[in-house]
């Protein structure tokens, strides 16, 4: 259970109110955690950062205010006392305004910050237990508003495994609308025999669900190794660039694509997978030895797996600063 919960307070369903604890969904392990510094080219000083009025020149933070400039160069000076009075009152409640079917948020209006909402105390436990499972058997989201960080946001909860989450969402005013970009949809007629080959492609690539295992930033292990070796005194030797893909006839691309998937030992869709496995007879158990051995030996001759690369940046940097430091003691 992470310590530190980001927001405490209550979902309130008409009369009903489930104290709960949300926690970030968002890990800090990423590649945005790798943050690079502004140094001078020169002396590699790390550059710094001052507030400058073109008047008096550099001035301290109390004697900075916030202004809204409602005409060039003409500013209307607000106190922070002011949008204090203004701020909607932070009364800790999550206030359910209404339950929709899971598919009818478009997913334009979701923000990407989630929340995984937990009960907080025993008195909690029922009522959140029953919600989250009405919403899940329901297919069912709820949406309310909720005053976040002295803000006010709306958000959505929904049933996500034993969990309630909630995600942030933008208002209306926040998005761009579709109708503003409908008039660059292309309306090209396909004929019957290209429909049928785009869907043997989208059939022969569809796999039962999505795994985002499968996926990692790639950013932030090419980001380590450069790093790596910028403190161990290397220089990175640069990939190749990758080819740009050919433009070729649509028709011969979409045959090709099938093609190509469709061959033996190609990555296969799982359902594909697990219905041709089924259908194996068990091999005799001297021949699946033999052929076991071979496999084996192949295995052990691997090379360890790279730990998770956000960990590696830390670790790695480390390591290599003593080595630097050995290297120049000895």
């Amino acid at each position: 259970m992470p310590s530190h919960a980001a927001w405490k307070g209550y979902v309130r369903v008409s009369l009903v109110s489930i104290p709960v604890a949300a926690f970030t969904a968002a890990s800090r392990h990423t590649a945005r955690g790798i943050e690079l510094n502004q140094l001078h080219a020169t002396c590699k000083s790390r550059i710094r950062y001052k507030k400058v009025c073109p008047v008096h020149g550099e001035v301290s933070s109390d004697e900075i205010v916030s202004g809204y400039e409602y005409a060039e160069g003409q500013y209307a000076v607000i106190d922070k006392a002011e949008i204090d009075e203004i701020r909607l009152p932070g009364d800790k409640s999550l206030s359910v305004d209404a339950f929709v079917p899971g598919d009818s948020i478009d997913p334009v209006y979701l923000s990407g910050q989630t929340y995984y909402l937990t009960p907080d105390g025993p008195v909690g436990e029922k009522p959140y237990a029953l919600f989250r499972e009405a919403l899940e058997e329901e297919q069912l989201h709820a949406v309310g508003k909720v005053v976040i960080s002295r803000r006010e946001r709306l958000v959505r909860l929904r049933a996500s495994g034993p969990l309630l989450a909630m995600d942030v969402m933008q208002f209306e005013a926040e998005t761009k609308p579709r109708s503003a970009f409908e008039d660059e949809a292309p309306a090209a007629p396909a004929a019957a025999h290209e429909k049928k080959l785009t869907r043997s492609l989208l059939e022969a690539m569809t796999v039962e669900a999505f795994d985002p295992t499968q996926y990692k930033d790639d950013y932030v292990e090419r980001m380590t190794e450069l790093i790596q070796a910028k403190v161990e005194g290397h220089e990175l030797v640069s990939p190749p660039p990758e080819e740009e893909p050919s433009v070729i006839n649509l028709m011969d691309a979409l045959r090709e694509s099938v093609k190509r998937i469709s061959k033996p030992g190609a990555a296969a869709p799982k359902k594909a997978a697990a219905k041709k496995s089924a259908g194996k007879k068990t091999a005799s158990k001297p021949a699946a030895e033999k052929r076991a051995a071979p496999a084996k030996k192949a295995a052990s001759s691997k090379k360890p797996a790279r730990p998770a690369a956000a960990s590696v940046t830390a670790r790695g940097v480390a390591k290599a600063k003593k080595k630097t430091a050995k290297r120049k003691s000895g």
